[in-house]
């Protein structure tokens, strides 16, 4: 299993290539950087991942809403040239509330554009060219759309915890990124889907790459706390509401590994029971940065275990 870090979007840049220096020196494998209204996440992952020489680094996640398979193929192809064949592409499908006040555009028939959007950019990645006419995305290149240097093919993973999403990731995508999804909802619910659908599809066995709120401290109550304020955002989304139900769970926060070395390793080597392949610690700074770099610490050594 390989672990890795989510490292905030409210960093410098400076900031963030020394945190994610800091997470490699510690033995952590890779980091991964979310897409907003603000960074460009797979520019700041090309830079990171220059930087940083030996580290994975991941986008989690690029809405497809908004973008087009040519430009972002472009971003993720440079992204690959740049670090070497470390970069790894996350999508996502968006939130309608987001993509409609942001983007001005309607959120409509979410999983047929996530389908129309895989099925164009496999090619583009794979070979540099497209010639794909959907109902809703239309991509070809007239030009050619290869990178020079962007190899291997960059993988594509899904942010995908829906039966309908994971039906498609597990046909067209490498893996998924599923977020407070817990130990029960991935054994019971998502690993089993995206599994099959792989295998109906005859791809190889998904990559399963969960994202984890964690931090490794002493002060548990005040640091819980923080967290149920923080990761409260997320309660707002019915997908979100849905898995955090499917885990047991009754707010976000209540899927976090929070506690001291012994607890938090529990927590990865449940992950691990229940099919993760990888598990990535986000919102690791709620502690601050001194928890922060005791739980890099930890799971530098999770990793190299």
């Amino acid at each position: 299993m390989t672990i890795g870090v989510a490292l905030s979007h409210l960093h410098s840049i400076d900031t963030t290539v020394r945190l994610a220096r800091e997470a490699h020196e510690a033995g952590l494998t890779s980091a991964w950087f979310g897409q907003t209204f603000s960074y460009d996440s797979p520019t700041l992952a090309a830079v990171v991942g220059r930087e940083v020489p030996g580290l994975q680094v991941g986008t989690s996640a690029i809405p497809v809403f908004g973008r087009h398979p040519l430009i972002v193929a472009s971003q993720a192809q440079t992204a690959q040239a740049a670090t070497g064949g470390r970069y790894h592409l996350g999508l996502a499908l968006g939130t309608k509330h987001l993509t409609e006040t942001g983007f001005g555009i309607p959120y409509e028939r979410p999983i047929a554009r996530l389908r129309e959007f895989l099925t164009a950019l496999r090619p583009l990645l794979e070979t540099g060219s497209a010639d794909f006419h959907g109902e809703l995305l239309t991509a070809t290149t007239p030009l050619p759309a290869a990178v020079p240097g962007a190899e291997p093919p960059v993988p594509v993973l899904v942010a995908a915890m829906g039966p309908q999403a994971l039906r498609v990731s597990g046909a067209l995508a490498d893996g998924i990124l599923p977020l407070l999804a817990g130990p029960r909802a991935l054994a019971e619910h998502i690993v089993p889907a995206v599994t099959a659908a792989a295998e109906a599809a005859g791809r190889p066995a998904p990559r399963i790459v969960a994202f984890v709120p964690g931090v490794v401290t002493s002060d548990v109550e005040k640091v819980r706390q923080t967290a149920l304020e923080t990761l409260s955002f997320y309660e707002r989304f019915p997908s979100y509401q849905r898995v955090i139900e499917l885990s047991g769970a009754t707010r976000a926060a209540d899927i976090a590994a929070i506690g001291d070395e012994e607890t938090v390793a529990a927590e990865v080597r449940r992950y691990r029971e229940a099919g993760a392949t990888e598990v990535v610690f986000m919102a690791n700074e709620l502690g601050g940065e001194a928890d922060q770099r005791r739980t890099f610490a930890l799971l530098g050594e999770l990793a190299g275990g």
